[in-house]
């Protein structure tokens, strides 16, 4: 494990010039001493003078659109637009909550339970055969600085060896380790682990992944200074990006799907997907809904992907859902034990909460995981969407415009890609593609700002490309694969 942390990517924040980084630091130093308002109007400033390049193609665009009214120029602006308004949102409106107060609060936050100073925490694995991950995976978890810790790890079946390695560690390290003889699937194995933790935090993290020591105690300041808090999604990177193209280009884009999308969502308190690296939830929050997460059914069979977006989706909307789900599981302990109230908790995201996931290196399970991740986006869709306005209309805007590119995406590539150049409009098929560097240079320039002196922010764009060339093409056959279902990662 050492060996995979001491080259870990969150060091490149500290290269660039000297310069550079005295700039920085004493930009900060003084932001930090500001009043409050003060220093939010000033973030504003900034961020906005920030983003006057794409403000400019924007208002250009907008001008130009009473005289071409086509569908290239609605759609380039639509995508400028999104993409400035989150840039705006994440740098301007987002507060990390293990730093500082959110600025935007629960209805009612006063009413939320308070949780104890130091709160303890179930921190929960399950595993199939990934021998060759687990035990670092393990050791990360157990090398956590946060005094009052519990661990469960569920061997769901393994058949490789994994149960070997868990037995040496849970005698080493004083984990807990559930053996199951058959295979249950990811979700109902981790709510076999919740039966058991005592936890007024529930932590969740997938076996090919490495912690940060300061991970947990990140997550639960920011829980315990923020009793509205019902989830948490740490910061994730990737722990091998020198592997291969591939790995580059995914720890780029992690690192502005977390610090940009996620950061955006959490500035209103409705961050969508506490992704599986790292996902802590308040016990009152989730513990109800254990069973119609470990239950889930959907289009007439049962839904066997592990979905972070439908465990979050709970949190998130049982305001309006939680009684329906909690009276069609009446009889589990889990709600028999204790009913906890519904309440209309807010969602974050803590970006000093690092952790680091192997990502895949090949194309084979590159494109398994992507399918996966569609499915969970297709199932998810018919839960979240059917109460995300209830929210407000900047957490709506941001759902729904989402998922409206994510569904649109593959008519757009078909017509920019195949229909275009089959009818002679070469020029469409060019446009489109200049449209997708642009947006995706726009993030890579984000992610060196975050990341002064590495050069892999070039790498950005080639996601970009990547995802209207190929993922978008996903979707569909994602819609039409969902009864297949695996537990295991197509192996990297």
């Amino acid at each position: 494990m050492s060996a995979a942390l001491d080259s870990l990517p969150t060091a490149s924040a500290a290269a660039g010039s000297p310069l550079r980084r005295r700039l920085r630091a004493r930009l900060g130093g003084a932001l930090e001493t500001m009043n409050p308002r003060e220093r939010a109007a000033l973030v504003r400033l900034l961020g906005l003078i920030a983003l006057v390049p794409v403000l400019l193609l924007i208002a250009r665009r907008s001008v130009r659109l009473p005289y071409e009214p086509s569908l290239i120029t609605c759609y380039g602006l639509a995508v400028l637009t999104g993409t400035a308004g989150l840039l705006y949102l994440a740098y301007t409106q987002y507060d990390d909550p293990a730093v500082r107060t959110l600025r935007r609060r629960a209805p009612g936050h006063e009413t939320f339970p308070a949780l104890p100073e130091r709160p303890r925490v179930s921190f929960l694995l399950a595993v199939k055969d990934e021998v060759g991950n687990v035990e670092a995976c393990v050791r990360s978890m157990a090398a956590s600085d946060y005094p009052d810790l519990q661990i469960i790890v569920v061997d769901d079946g393994s058949r490789d060896g994994t149960g070997a390695v868990l037995d040496g560690l849970a005698d080493e390290l004083g984990i807990t380790v559930i053996r199951l003889d058959r295979n249950i699937g990811k979700k109902a194995a981790l709510v076999r682990a919740c039966a058991l933790a005592d936890g007024d935090i529930l932590m969740f993290t997938d076996s090919d992944c490495v912690l940060a020591p300061d991970a947990i105690r990140q997550c639960v300041r920011a829980m315990v200074r923020h009793p509205d808090l019902g989830a948490v999604s740490g910061h994730c990177r990737a722990l091998n990006p020198h592997q291969s193209t591939l790995t580059r280009v995914q720890d780029v884009w992690y690192e502005g799907q977390f610090r940009i999308a996620k950061a955006a969502e959490a500035a209103y308190g409705a961050v969508t997907c506490v992704s599986g690296p790292l996902a802590a939830f308040r016990r009152e929050a989730v513990y109800n809904y254990l069973p119609a997460w470990a239950e889930d059914r959907f289009a007439g069979a049962p839904f066997r992907f592990a979905t972070d977006r439908q465990l979050t989706g709970y949190v998130l909307g049982q305001a309006w859902r939680g009684r329906a789900l909690k009276q069609r599981h009446a009889g589990s302990p889990f709600i028999a034990g204790q009913d906890h109230p519904e309440r209309r908790w807010l969602v974050g995201y803590t970006k000093s909460a690092r952790v680091w996931t192997n990502v895949p290196a090949h194309w084979r399970p590159f494109i398994h995981q992507q399918v996966r991740w569609k499915k969970s986006f297709i199932r998810n869709l018919f839960f979240t969407g059917g109460f995300m306005w209830r929210r407000g209309p900047v957490p709506a805007l941001l759902y729904y415009g989402h998922a409206l590119w994510v569904l649109a995406a593959p008519a757009l590539v078909f017509l920019h890609l195949v229909w275009a150049p089959l009818h002679w409009a070469a020029g469409l098929t060019a446009l489109y593609v200049a449209g997708m560097l642009l947006k995706g240079s726009i993030w890579g320039l984000a992610f060196r700002f975050d990341n002064p002196g590495d050069r892999r922010w070039r790498y950005r764009p080639l996601m970009s490309l990547l995802s209207c060339c190929v993922l978008a093409w996903l979707l569909p056959y994602a819609a039409l694969t969902l009864r297949r279902g695996i537990w295991t990662r197509t192996p990297a």
